[in-house]
C-alpha cells in the first residue's frame, strides 16, 4: 500500500522544534521527512538526532523539498510571517508556532497567503488539541458547575535575565504576553465560548497592569477580560515572576480546577477536578496524549478544510486582538512596530504587483500615472503594521491609488501612508489623493496651510490629486481656483477638484478657470452607489445619485471618485427590510427601490457566480464616464472580497436593468 502519512518538514532546530520532532513518531498520521536550518551543520546534527532522512542548510531548500507536505515553523516570533507565507507559496501546509505573528496585522497577511495558495494553516496552540482541553470545554458546556461567572488562568515563569536572550530581546519580540500569555487568553476565550455554546468568545473589553523591563519586554502582567455574557477572566503571565500555572473556573454551583492545563500530562494520565456544593471533589480523567503528536494528528484530520476547529483562523485573530490590546494597555511596543520604523514587507521581498493581480486602470486628466480603478481609503488603519500589511496587499493586487485627507485621524492617516511610502521607496509608483479645507476651515488660507502640513506628514513634495473636502459657497469660487492653481503651478498638486461639491459650483469654477487662464477642476468625489442615496451620513455631504447629476457626469466626462461606493454595506446582507437597527443605513438607503436593486443584484450575482457586492461595484465601473470607487476595508479579507467586481462584465441590458429599479 502507498504511504498515506503526512510528510513533515521542520523549519528551525531550536528547543520547541526538538519537542515536535521527538513526539511526531508517536502520531498516527505523520512522519518526519526533512529539516531545514540556517546552517548545514545544525540541520545535520538535528537530522541525526531524530533520524530525519533529508537535511537542508537553508529554510528555502526545505521549502523546495518535494518530499515535504507540511511544514512546522519553529523560528523566533518575528520570522513567522516571512516563512509561513513562503511556505504557503511553495504549496505546503503550515503549522506555525505561537504566536502566529507578533500582532494581528501580520497574522492577517499570513492567513491571506494560506487562502491565496489554498493550503492549511494553524497556530500551534498544542494544548487545544488535547483530550483534556476538550473535556474542559465539554464540562462547561454541560453545566458541570452551573452558570460560569469567572475564569482564572495563568502561565508565567521566572527566567534568569539576559538582555540578549530570546525571552527579553526586543528584536526577537521577547516578553511574557506573546511567549506564554496567549495560553491563558486562549483558554479563557475557549471557556467563555463553551459556556454559551460557541467555539470561543471574544471579550468586549480588556483592562491590564504590568511591568515592562529595561529591554522593552513585558516581564509580568495581569489582565481582566470582560465578556458580554457577564463572565470575567483574570489572566496573568510573566517571564521574571512565576505563578501557579493552572486554570480555575468558578460558577453558580461550584468550581473546577485544572492543575496541568498547558501540557495535559504530556502522555501521562491527567484529570480535571470538579468541586460542587455538598459533594466530594470529583476527578474526571482525560485520555492521555502526547501534546505535539496530538497537534500533528489534529492538522491531518482537518487538512482538507484548510483550518482546524482546535484553533481556527478567527480564533487566532481574536486571541491576537486581546494580546495586542494587553500589550498596548501596559505600554509595551517593539521597535519594529513604532510608527517611525522603516517597516519591511511580510516576506522581506521587494513589493511588486503579482502576476495574477486583478486590478484595472484608468486615467485622470493632468496625471501621467495609471490610476487603479479601486482606490484604497486611508482612514481605517490602526497602526503602522496594520497600514503596511493592508497597503502591501493592495499593491500586490495591482492597486496604485490611496485616498487620504488632512482631517483623517487628526493627520494620523497621512503619517501612516507617508511612513509606508518611505519604507517602500515607491513614491513615483503610487497615486496619492490629498484632501483639505474641510468645514469649518474651508477657505483659501486653510488650503495652503493644510496642504503644507499634509506634505510634511506624507514626507513628499506633492500630492498627485487634490480635492477640496468641502465647498464654502460664501466664498467666491474664483478665490479657490486661484489658490489651487498656484499650488498646481508650483508642482505641489498635479490635478485637482472638489469633494462634496455641487455640479453647478463645479461648472462655475471651470468657467472662471477658462476665463482667467487657470487650471480647471478635473475630478469630483461625491457619493454614488447602486443603492440610491436618499440622505447623506454627514453634514455638508453631497451625492450624484439623481438623474440630473448622472446626465452631467456623462456630458462632462469628469473623473468621479465616489465615497461609500458600497452604500455602507447595503449589498453585504446587512440590509433587511425588517432590520432597522442601523439608523444611518435606514435613513440613507432604505427604500422600496433600493431593496428592488438589492434583489436584482442578487439575481445577477447568481448568474455571474459572484457576491451581490461585486455586482454593485461592477455597476459603478460600467458607467459611461470614468469612475474610481473608494473602498474602505479594515482587513485584508475585505480587500479581497471587494475585487471580484473588477472581473464582472455586465451587459448594457444588465446595467440598465439595475439602474431602472426604482419603485419609490
Amino acid at each position: 500500500m502507498p504511504n498515506t502519512k503526512l510528510r513533515w518538514g521542520i523549519l528551525g532546530t531550536g528547543n520547541i522544534a526538538s519537542r515536535f520532532a521527538g513526539q511526531l513518531p508517536s502520531s498516527t498520521t505523520g512522519e518526519l521527512a526533512a529539516v531545514g536550518s540556517r546552517s548545514t551543520d545544525s540541520a545535520g546534527e538535528f537530522a541525526d538526532r531524530y533520524s530525519i532522512p533529508n537535511r537542508h542548510g537553508s529554510y528555502q531548500e526545505l521549502l523546495d523539498d518535494d518530499t515535504v507536505d507540511a511544514v512546522y515553523i519553529a523560528t523566533p516570533h518575528p520570522l513567522h510571517p516571512e516563512w509561513a507565507i513562503k511556505t504557503a507559496e511553495a504549496g505546503k501546509h503550515v503549522l506555525c508556532e505561537k504566536p502566529l505573528a507578533i500582532n494581528r496585522a501580520w497574522a492577517a497577511a499570513m492567513i491571506e497567503a494560506a487562502v491565496r495558495n489554498d493550503v492549511f494553516l494553524m497556530e500551534a496552540y498544542m494544548y487545544r488539541c488535547l483530550p483534556q482541553t476538550k473535556l474542559i470545554a465539554q464540562l462547561i458546556q454541560d453545566g458541570a458547575i452551573g452558570t460560569v461567572h469567572q475564569i482564572q488562568a495563568s502561565f508565567a515563569f521566572q527566567a534568569a535575565f539576559r538582555a540578549e536572550s530570546r525571552i527579553f530581546a526586543d528584536e526577537l519580540a521577547g516578553g511574557g504576553i506573546l511567549d506564554v500569555g496567549g495560553y491563558p487568553v486562549s483558554m479563557a476565550r475557549l471557556i467563555a465560548g463553551a459556556a454559551i455554546g460557541a467555539p470561543y468568545a471574544d471579550p468586549a473589553a480588556v483592562t491590564a497592569v504590568g511591568q515592562v523591563g529595561e529591554t522593552g519586554a513585558d516581564e509580568w502582567s495581569v489582565a481582566t477580560l470582560f465578556f458580554d455574557s457577564g463572565m470575567t477572566a483574570q489572566v496573568s503571565t510573566g517571564v521574571r515572576l512565576g505563578d501557579e500555572n493552572r486554570v480555575r473556573v468558578l460558577g453558580s454551583e461550584g468550581y473546577l480546577v485544572v492543575e496541568d492545563p498547558w501540557f495535559g500530562g504530556d502522555g501521562k494520565p491527567t484529570h480535571v477536578t470538579v468541586h460542587k456544593v455538598g459533594e466530594e471533589p470529583r476527578d474526571i480523567s482525560a485520555e492521555p496524549a502526547f501534546i505535539y503528536a496530538a497537534e500533528a494528528d489534529a492538522v491531518a484530520a482537518a487538512i482538507e478544510q484548510r483550518q482546524a476547529p482546535e484553533m481556527s483562523w478567527a480564533d487566532t485573530m481574536g486571541n491576537l486582538a486581546v494580546q495586542d490590546e494587553w500589550r498596548k494597555l501596559i505600554g509595551q511596543q517593539y521597535a519594529s512596530e513604532r510608527e517611525d520604523a522603516v517597516i519591511p514587507t511580510a516576506t522581506g521581498r521587494p513589493l511588486i504587483r503579482r502576476d495574477d493581480a486583478p486590478m484595472t486602470y484608468g486615467e485622470v486628466a493632468g496625471l501621467d500615472k495609471q490610476v487603479s480603478r479601486l482606490v484604497m481609503g486611508v482612514d481605517n488603519q490602526e497602526t503602522l503594521t496594520h497600514a503596511a500589511t493592508m497597503f502591501d496587499d493592495f499593491v500586490e493586487r495591482g492597486g496604485t491609488t490611496f485616498d487620504t485627507a488632512y482631517i483623517y485621524g487628526g493627520g494620523r492617516g497621512e503619517k501612516l501612508l507617508g511612513q509606508w511610502i518611505r519604507s517602500r521607496g515607491n513614491r513615483d509608483e503610487v497615486v496619492v489623493i490629498g484632501k483639505g479645507a474641510h468645514t469649518p476651515h474651508c477657505d483659501p488660507e486653510s488650503i495652503t496651510r493644510q496642504l503644507g502640513e499634509s506634505l510634511r506628514r506624507l514626507q513628499t513634495d506633492h500630492v498627485d490629486l487634490y480635492l477640496m473636502h468641502r465647498d464654502n459657497e460664501e466664498i467666491p469660487v474664483g478665490e479657490f481656483v486661484d489658490v489651487l492653481d498656484e499650488h498646481f503651478r508650483a508642482g505641489r498638486i498635479k490635478a485637482y477638484g472638489g469633494s462634496n461639491w455641487s455640479t453647478a459650483r463645479f461648472d462655475e469654477a471651470n468657467a472662471y478657470a477658462a476665463a482667467n487662464g487657470k487650471q480647471p477642476f478635473t475630478l469630483l468625489s461625491n457619493h454614488l452607489s447602486l443603492a440610491r442615496a436618499y440622505d447623506v451620513p454627514w453634514a455638508g455631504c453631497r451625492h450624484v445619485s439623481d438623474d440630473e447629476s448622472q446626465a452631467w457626469l456623462r456630458d462632462r466626462q469628469v473623473a468621479l471618485f465616489p465615497w461609500s461606493s458600497q452604500a455602507r454595506g447595503f449589498f453585504t446582507g446587512r440590509a433587511q427590510p425588517e432590520d432597522r437597527s442601523d439608523d444611518e443605513l435606514v435613513r440613507c438607503f432604505y427604500s422600496d427601490g433600493n431593496f428592488e436593486r438589492l434583489g436584482r443584484a442578487r439575481e445577477l450575482a447568481s448568474k455571474y457566480g459572484v457576491e451581490p457586492t461585486a455586482i454593485a461595484l461592477a455597476w459603478l465601473l460600467h458607467q459611461s464616464y470614468p469612475v474610481f470607487p473608494l473602498i474602505g476595508p479594515r482587513q485584508i479579507s475585505e480587500t479581497r472580497t471587494s475585487l471580484p467586481g473588477l472581473a464582472v462584465s455586465l451587459s448594457a441590458e444588465d446595467v440598465a436593468w439595475l439602474t431602472a429599479a426604482d419603485l419609490g
